[in-house]
């Protein structure tokens, strides 16, 4: 097998400036040599101490270095294309990115989410494999891609079919196996069948969304763990029985930062030490492969090395991206980052041309070889065998009986092998059809009818199983509903259980009592029953697209215009729109060249009989010469088709880039509920851990923005007492109490102008002066987020 020799390749890329950020001092050398280098200089003011013996200046070099205003296009076709030109003829290939979190890894390996142009080098590398694997029809290839998450040295597979996380515990858990060659095995990562495009970005989507739920407030999983999205790919010749499988890995590393700068403790701590460590570990693993004589390479001893093995010094075109963010505060961070990436570039690989015999394959073609063999020996030898032809045999020979007396070809042949027993049934079988041909016409009709019997009674089964499903279905519908209804219900109830202290509750249910009205009563119970079922409400949040209850649902509208993805999906709103108009114009112009071609055409065809119908009539020597007017009519032809082509690719592109919007868009509206989730569930926690506090006035209460440091405190009892007492008097409250008894219709407090204060009466109903207070607190939640 071809073998290809080359050391790992190192390329760096310079993140830009942030808008706060002070600049750091360095420089970018192209040089005569093949290596670009790039000097870093330290400001003095950050090497410590009084006397100043530190080193200011570094140089590193590297393949190729990416300044601040590389495009995601020329870093993919400097890195990314040769890869995966080489995984395509049958090699394996890596590319991982390295750096500290927040220098640009997420985004050059998978993209930014604002624009189309801004996509990162794997939905860029999975266009250009399937646009090459369709341009090749000389190879049957197959393509599965499997998306793997390493999270404090444990591994999770992104691609999990089944269910929705809603944490990184709920995904299945990839342990690593080792076979008696050393091989490793990844038991529980599934491998997902792309077979276009489309559907590899799909599950890239999936993937992405996964990882994004699974994150909590506490860990922002990008920079927390690695993630490895690997492209497996196999060809194989019609008819030939090697096959050639290759991977690409596209690798995602953990931020390389020390634990001493990111200056954290307890659960984040843990965190990072991982982190740490198993960097540590790929950190000795690349000092181990750069020493000349080391026998032993510690691979075992993280998820990420054994996993990364064969790229590390293995059989494996590797290629690394150091991510580097030259302000002033990460310069020494920076150092570290190329430094590390000078051992990398130490590294040799031996990439081998991964073929193998496809055993299957094999066993046919030698079956064969064998029969063919005795058949032959048989003739020779004038030696017959004595057995019986069985059933299943005398069966097929009648079938090639019957398509060779169907087939009007007179060169058709009947081959039956080199038997003689074959030979012999076949005479005496044509003979029977010769004398009586309509016995086994007969006989033929006699097979016909069971097979109608069995499709009668196929169609019986058929019909049975689809009333079952509909039965099924209809079941579904109406536990959904209920299920909806629940939700709604409980969500209506969140606000006022939150808000209620022990000490409301008592005095409700007594108010209850008292007013016996059975449209309010809820038993606490029920509230029980709804706090247990809370985590069940996210998952219906996203299962029925946000079927939030009114009042939740205003706040999310509120939120969501203070939200600073919102700006990304206007403007992807607005790309859209526009990409949908020109794929509708260009739609209308391409049918427009397509009709004129085949106007075009039937002009050809009519002035092919008129020539003919003159030719009939008046022969002579003038006709056999070119015709002028097919000429140029050929010419419009070839034009229109021309233009049909290049319009045609511009509509394909345009149908990839409106596919790759929406998946964005679905990707920032996700993340956008998920942070309202969360956002909304600290309210609750919130609201029930400080009981509210209150400005009354005779018939309504005051409510001021700075109203929960307000003194005046009011027990529960005495709360419900004083508004009870008031409801009694007042004629208006009788209405008011009406207007607001429902939770939902408080809302409309939060499309009151945020004023100095706002004055909004107590319905002299607990429960629902209880919602009113929560709501009056969300909302200053919300103007404190505005402000």
């Amino acid at each position: 097998a071809a073998m290809v020799k080359e050391t790992i390749r190192v390329y760096a890329r310079v993140k830009p400036l942030g808008r706060r950020q002070q600049a750091g001092s360095y420089s970018v050398a192209v040089e005569e040599e093949p290596l670009s280098s790039l000097e870093i200089t330290v400001p003095r003011d950050l090497a410590d101490g009084f006397v100043n013996n530190k080193r200011e200046s570094y140089k590193f070099k590297f393949q190729k270095i990416f300044d601040q205003e590389a495009k995601q296009d020329v870093v993919f076709d400097s890195i990314a294309k040769p890869v995966a030109e080489c995984v395509l003829a049958g090699y394996n290939g890596t590319i991982f990115a390295y750096g500290q979190t927040g220098s640009g890894k997420t985004f050059t390996i998978t993209g930014g989410a604002e624009r189309y142009s801004e996509r990162g080098i794997i939905p860029r590398t999975l266009s250009y494999i399937f646009d090459q694997l369709q341009k090749d029809s000389s190879k049957v290839y197959t393509t599965h891609v499997s998306y793997l998450e390493i999270y404090n040295e444990c591994g999770y597979d992104l691609l999990d079919p089944r269910h929705e996380a809603s944490k990184l515990e709920d995904l299945p858990k990839v342990t690593i196996m080792e076979d008696s060659d050393q091989n490793i095995h990844l038991k529980n990562l599934s491998l997902q069948q792309a077979t276009n495009e489309e559907e590899a970005l799909n599950l890239l989507f999936l993937g992405d969304t996964n990882r994004m739920i699974a994150e909590t407030p506490m860990n922002q999983a990008s920079s927390r763990s690695h993630c490895i999205f690997t492209i497996h790919i196999s060809s194989k010749e019609p008819g030939s029985a090697t096959i050639r499988r290759s991977k690409l890995h596209l690798v995602d590393l953990a931020g390389s930062e020390r634990v001493s700068k990111t200056g954290v403790g307890g659960h984040l701590l843990t965190e990072a030490k991982y982190i740490n460590l198993s960097l540590h570990y790929l950190e000795q693993v690349i000092i181990a492969l750069a020493e000349k004589n080391r026998s032993h390479i510690p691979y075992r001893n993280s998820m990420m090395t054994s996993v990364l093995r064969d790229s590390l010094g293995g059989n494996c075109m590797t290629t690394m991206i150091a991510t580097l963010a030259l302000d002033k505060r990460n310069i020494d961070e920076s150092v570290s980052t190329c430094r590390f990436a000078q051992r990398v570039a130490l590294i040799k690989n031996e990439a081998v041309l991964n073929e193998e015999i496809d055993p299957r394959l094999m066993i046919v073609q030698l079956k064969k070889e064998i029969q063919d063999l005795k058949d032959e020996l048989e003739l020779v030898t004038g030696k017959q065998r004595t057995s019986e032809l069985s059933q299943e045999e005398l069966l097929q020979l009648d079938d090639l009986i019957e398509t060779f007396l169907k087939d009007d070809d007179p060169d058709s042949t009947l081959d039956v092998g080199a038997d003689m027993r074959k030979i012999k049934y076949c005479f005496v079988h044509m003979k029977q059809l010769m004398k009586y041909p309509t016995t086994s016409h007969e006989k033929l009709l006699s097979r016909d009818i069971p097979e109608e019997e069995a499709e009668k009674e196929e169609l019986g089964k058929l019909k049975e199983l689809l009333q079952q499903r509909d039965n099924e279905i209809n079941i579904l519908v109406n536990m959904l509903k209920k299920e909806k209804k629940k939700a709604q219900d409980a969500l209506f109830q969140l606000n006022a259980t939150s808000a209620g202290s022990t000490g409301l509750e008592r005095s409700l249910s007594t108010n209850f009592e008292d007013r016996q009205s059975p449209s309010l009563c809820f038993s606490l119970k029920e509230t029980k029953d709804f706090s247990s079922s809370i985590h069940r409400l996210h998952f219906l949040f996203r299962q029925t697209g946000g079927k939030m209850s009114p009042g939740c649902r205003e706040a999310f509208e509120v939120f969501q215009r203070d939200h600073a993805d919102s700006i990304t999906i206007e403007e992807n709103k607005r790309l859209l729109k526009q990409r949908f108009a020109e794929v509708k114009c260009l739609g209308e112009k391409l049918n427009e060249v397509r009709s004129k071609i085949n106007h075009l055409k039937g002009e050809i065809t009519q002035r092919h009989i008129q020539r003919a119908a003159l030719a009939v009539s008046n022969p002579s020597e003038e006709l056999n010469m070119i015709d002028p007017v097919e000429e140029k009519l050929r010419m419009q032809i070839e034009e229109e088709k021309k233009s049909y082509k290049t319009m045609f690719s511009r509509f394909k592109g345009l149908k990839v880039e409106i596919e790759h919007l929406q998946l964005l868009m679905e990707k920032v509206k996700m993340k956008m509920q998920k942070d309202f989730e969360v956002w909304w569930s600290e309210e609750a926690k919130n609201l029930q851990q400080e009981k509210p506090e209150v400005v009354t006035s005779p018939n309504t209460v005051t409510v001021y923005p700075q109203f929960i440091k307000s003194s005046q405190h009011l027990s529960a009892n005495s709360f419900s007492e004083t508004t009870r007492a008031i409801s009694n008097e007042d004629p208006v409250w009788k209405t008011n109490s009406i207007y607001f008894s429902n939770l939902h219709k408080c809302t409309f407090f939060f499309r009151t102008p945020p004023s100095s204060s706002t004055s909004i009466p107590l319905t002299g109903d607990s429960q629902a002066d209880a919602d009113i207070l929560a709501f009056i607190k969300a909302r200053e939640r919300i103007l404190q987020r505005k402000g």
